[in-house]
């Protein structure tokens, strides 16, 4: 009988690529057994726009992480699975350095697999304490990079047995029409916050205007909930007056909207460079680096972990950060030399990276856990006998 899967972690409606993913995972995985989402949920939380496909697995329980001691509930709820699939951020869950998911993971009775979305490479004393303590609960840890698994082994104190990596999945965008368009497209999607370097990607397109065709750059995403809450849209603001200032105005495409699959599949589609100008050097997972990759769409972008780890063979550029005449020369180079986008995308992940696949190696994952507990069972009853 096919294993059952608890998840814990942010879940739509609200708006994180965490919540995404862990909404793509859970829906490839309920298709082969029963799955059920144990969803974090803070006060300050604000949501609304993303439409969960009719086939994902239902909120079983909702933690509300501004209640203390909300673990034991959720604890138990995961418990009622064969296996708990837990997503791992420090700000999703309560305590100093998101200390409360500890207690959580002890109270499991089912083994755990914990995703680590981010491993950092100079950790406070705290929060490399509770990743380790993490790491020892848990049954299984999984990393979505081969960067951040050696990041981890060299940082922090883990047993290396336990972790697998598992790449983060991309959806089919095959579906979607490519249109036709008399001036190339640019385009960067995603949360929209400070760090993602849009200001750089403006100043490279300024640079691009002696270009035959001048490309049109769409920047397609909300504004980041916690960052409109605290100040507003001030950064898309100071972009499209940096805009107004460098002339580019008139070739900048706003979309203030969190786009459903079937909208992004198109956009995406429709791209003819990805422009990822990130500002972060520690980012190790990029959901929207795996999303242009597996569509085929060459990508430039800054030397982040994740960009540098899978581009380094193709499937696209990589520039220093903050370098907006590099970029603008990657652009240039991608789009007037003949053939080299399709040299570029030829190598990419392709059928390894689409959700199917992904959700294969969890659940050949948690069926060696499940076996391994299995076989420890009666082992323990005879010793305790």
């Amino acid at each position: 009988m096919p294993a059952t899967f608890g998840f814990l972690s942010t879940y739509p409606p609200t708006q994180c690529g965490l919540a995404t993913f862990n909404a793509a995972l859970a829906t490839q995985l309920i298709a082969t057994g029963g799955a059920g989402v144990v969803r974090l949920l803070a006060s300050d939380n604000v949501s609304g726009g993303i439409d969960l496909d009719r086939s994902a697995p239902r909120v079983v329980h909702t933690w509300h992480t501004d209640n203390p001691g909300g673990w034991v509930a959720a604890a138990n709820a995961l418990n009622r699975f064969d296996v708990a699939i837990v997503q791992h951020e420090y700000g999703i869950y309560p305590g100093d350095a998101g200390a409360e998911v500890l207690p959580l993971l002890r109270a499991l009775k089912v083994p755990s697999i914990v995703v680590l979305h981010t491993v950092l490479s100079h950790p406070d004393p705290l929060q490399r304490q509770v990743l380790e303590r993490i790491a020892a609960t848990a049954d299984a840890v999984v990393t979505m990079t081969d960067t951040a698994r050696k990041r981890l082994l060299a940082g922090y104190a883990v047993d290396p047995r336990k972790i697998s990596v598992i790449p983060h999945g991309a959806g089919s965008h095959e579906s979607a029409p490519r249109e036709d368009h008399d001036r190339p497209h640019l385009l960067t999607w995603g949360l929209l916050g400070p760090g993602k370097g849009i200001e750089w990607a403006l100043r490279a397109l300024a640079l691009l205007r002696d270009s035959s065709p001048m490309p049109i750059y769409a920047v397609a995403g909300r504004t980041h909930p916690k960052v409109l809450e605290q100040f507003g849209d001030a950064y898309r603001n100071s972009l499209k007056a940096l805009a107004g200032s460098l002339g580019v105005t008139d070739d900048v495409v706003w979309r203030d909207e969190y786009l459903d699959q079937a909208e992004l599949s198109r956009l995406i589609r429709s791209a003819d460079v990805v422009v990822l100008p990130y500002d972060s050097t520690e980012q190790v997972t990029s959901g929207v680096l795996i999303e242009a990759v597996g569509a085929g769409v060459p990508v430039v972008a800054t030397e982040f972990p994740h960009a540098v780890e899978l581009l380094a063979d193709g499937p696209g550029l990589l520039v220093p950060h903050q370098d907006p005449e590099a970029m603008a020369a990657a652009i240039r180079h991608l789009l007037a030399e003949p053939g080299l986008a399709g040299r570029l995308t030829g190598i990419a992940g392709g059928p390894t990276l689409r959700w199917p696949a992904v959700a294969a190696r969890y659940q050949s994952l948690a069926g060696r856990l499940l076996s391994a507990r299995a076989v420890a069972a009666p082992v323990a009853a005879s010793i305790s006998a």
